[in-house]
């Protein structure tokens, strides 16, 4: 059986927007890589239901969010003046889209038209700094929905986590903050689907802070671990976190050491090292596993390459396959809904 790929990247280089590839279920290969549509860095994407396409988007040197069909050509842009955001994502239930502007510290809301394209209904202005170089000011990374759909926001420049009620025009309210380690640089989070843990990825001092999520925005920190060997002290920088839908094993990627950390979830939530993967390429980004489970697939920014990872799951634990297949300045991965 064949999975369609699709793959997010910057277009500095070579690449010139968001690509596609075949994936076999069967074998693990990835084949016929082509171009999907034209797009300034689109360094992140997200499907809706009906298969369509939300990633970061630019038009005449501003900045924002695009919408696409599943043929690929475009709905609408909805940009003003800055840089584009850093991550999308898709409130089926509100017919909402979120965007985390990164450079300007900024969450966005945009209301889903009939036709798939977006129009701007709330924008909410982070405001603070870190003790780190890189958290002069705001730094939103991420924003997507908890299980009892609340909106929360990852800011690595201020090392929060904050939590939003949503209305139906989608306009926020903030509910509450947790505050990650000084320096830690708060990046992504996902949740355990059933245990009332979170996982938090920071990206600046390479550790995952494994929060108790009782609900309505609140969360408490109960182990902070590292995705470093010990005695690794060259530079890293974290960027994806991702959890097996059977909830018992937790994968993280490493930029720097260009490794995935595996762990194993033990039956409080907390996190047991497993083992230490080499992805095999440079600055690995992000990655994803394939729908039924039985693959990891990571994508480098710095090497324009894919390795696709065989995942025992059983043990959660990964054997490489191939690490040669080509993407240009990839810095994205997704599988369709």
């Amino acid at each position: 059986m064949k999975e369609t790929v699709y793959f997010g990247t910057y277009t500095r280089r070579v690449s010139q927007g968001i690509y596609k590839a075949d994936f076999d279920t069967k074998t693990g290969r990835l084949s016929n890589l082509e171009l999907f549509a034209k797009e300034p860095s689109p360094t992140y994407l997200a499907f809706d239901q009906k298969d369509h396409l939300y990633t970061v988007g630019s038009k005449d040197g501003q900045g924002g969010i695009a919408a696409y069909q599943t043929d690929g050509s475009l709905l609408n842009h909805v940009v003003e003046e800055g840089a584009p955001h850093c991550y999308v994502a898709v409130d089926e239930k509100r017919n909402l889209v979120y965007g985390a502007n990164y450079h300007k510290g900024q969450v966005l809301v945009y209301k889903r038209q009939e036709d798939g394209s977006l129009v701007l209904a709330d924008k909410v202005q982070h405001q603070g700094h870190g003790p780190h170089e890189n958290q002069a000011s705001p730094h939103v990374h991420f924003a997507d929905l908890t299980p009892d759909q609340y909106l929360v926001t990852c800011d690595l420049g201020t090392d929060q986590v904050i939590t939003y009620d949503i209305d139906q025009e989608g306009r926020l309210s903030e509910l509450f903050t947790y505050h990650s380690q000084p320096g830690a640089g708060s990046r992504h989070i996902v949740f355990h689907n059933h245990y009332k843990i979170a996982y938090l990825i920071c990206e600046l001092n390479s550790t995952i802070e494994v929060l108790i999520y009782d609900g309505v925005g609140e969360f408490e920190c109960m182990q902070t671990i590292s995705t470093l060997p010990e005695g690794f002290n060259e530079f890293n920088a974290t960027a994806a976190i991702r959890l097996s839908k059977d909830g018992k094993y937790l994968y993280a990627s490493n930029r720097g050491h260009d490794s995935i950390a595996v762990y194993s979830i033990l039956a409080d939530g907390s996190l047991e090292l497993l083992e230490f993967v080499p992805t095999n390429g440079k600055t690995p980004r992000d990655f994803d596993l394939s729908p039924d489970q039985e693959f990891l697939i990571v994508v480098h920014q710095d090497s324009d390459s894919a390795t696709v990872f065989k995942r025992n799951p059983e043990t959660g634990r990964l054997a490489e396959l191939s690490n040669e297949f080509h993407v240009p300045e990839a810095v994205c991965i997704s599988f369709t809904k």
